[in-house]
């Protein structure tokens, strides 16, 4: 396996569910004790809730964000216990996934990034009771024209845009529950396959995080970066960020703009990544990255099996 072509791609809000890293754990104490430090930093039992539930508990966003990122920080422990030469020339993360890859970069540690995760989940979710919205997964619709409708479904006070390019014919778009509706009709006249409403009460990477944005910005300026000894692809700009300060800047704005996964896998590829790792929970980005471009190679690492199954690579 040639490390010059990997890239570790790390997965955001979305990827969860109950067992998450039990297994890992079991089988390596490294990946066990990272879930346990999880533990001691939050003050509860972030392992428990992960591999036990309840479900509702776990999807809670404040509950969802941090147990994500444990899981791929404790995969990425095991891939450096075991010894195996695995090592990345980029690594990006879809949403808060961003802060995973963070800390695989060196940028950030675990504990706190671990703290910034949980301040994050906390403010979105507050912004999310305070300022509701909603958002809605768009299929079969290219973003200029989801843009333009966007723009023609708002008004000043009753906001939707584009929240996530995941991937050619599907959008996520995000802001008040009344504009969606609006924009859902015109969605669908444009010919939209499908224009599906997710089930969440809050508008992420939109103007309704707005709320959320004092308190996070000083939780990012308080919290200790250095520049990445790892390339990392920040989700605001879709380009490299280069030190502690494009760091900041891309955390704080990924509140209220989109993340722009299209083009940062297709900026990997470019620059030469043919396999792609999904570090941790589920295989969203593997299905994203294989309908960006079908060529690549996608693979996951977040179970015993997954390491078991590096050789076949």
């Amino acid at each position: 396996m040639n490390n010059q072509n990997i890239a570790f791609v790390f997965p955001g809000q979305g990827s969860q569910f109950v067992g998450m890293g039990k297994a890992l754990a079991q089988e390596y104490s490294i990946a066990k004790d990272i879930f346990m430090q999880a533990d001691d930093v939050l003050g509860f039992s972030l392992s428990q809730m992960a591999w036990e539930g309840p479900e509702e508990r776990l999807n809670d966003t404040i509950n969802t964000q941090p147990a994500l990122f444990t899981h791929s920080i404790a995969v990425l422990h095991v891939n450096q216990n075991l010894n195996l030469d695995l090592h990345p020339s980029f690594v990006a993360g879809h949403s808060m996934g961003e802060l995973s890859a963070l800390v695989a970069s060196g940028a950030l540690s675990f504990n706190d990034g671990l703290r910034l995760v949980r301040i994050r989940g906390e403010l979105m979710k507050n912004a999310g009771e305070k300022t509701p919205g909603g958002m809605a997964a768009v299929l079969g619709v290219e973003i200029p024209t989801i843009e333009q409708l966007c723009s023609k479904a708002s008004t000043t006070s009753e906001i939707v845009q584009v929240a996530n390019d995941n991937c050619p014919g599907q959008v996520v778009i995000s802001g008040s529950n009344v504009a969606l509706d609006r924009v859902q009709l015109l969605l669908e006249q444009a010919g939209a396959k499908r224009v599906i409403r997710l089930a969440v009460s809050i508008a992420a990477h939109s103007p309704f995080m707005s709320i959320a944005q004092e308190d996070f910005n000083k939780a990012v300026a308080s919290t200790p970066i250095k520049s990445p000894s790892i390339p990392t692809i920040g989700n605001v700009t879709a380009s490299p960020l280069l030190d502690a300060n494009d760091i900041r800047k891309d955390l704080q704005n990924q509140l209220t703009h989109r993340v722009r996964w299209t083009e940062t896998v297709q900026y990997l590829i470019i620059e030469g990544i043919t396999i792609f790792m999904e570090i941790g929970s589920g295989s969203v980005l593997s299905g994203l990255i294989k309908r960006i471009n079908r060529n690549v190679i996608t693979t996951l690492l977040g179970t015993p099996d997954d390491f078991h199954h590096l050789d076949s690579l």
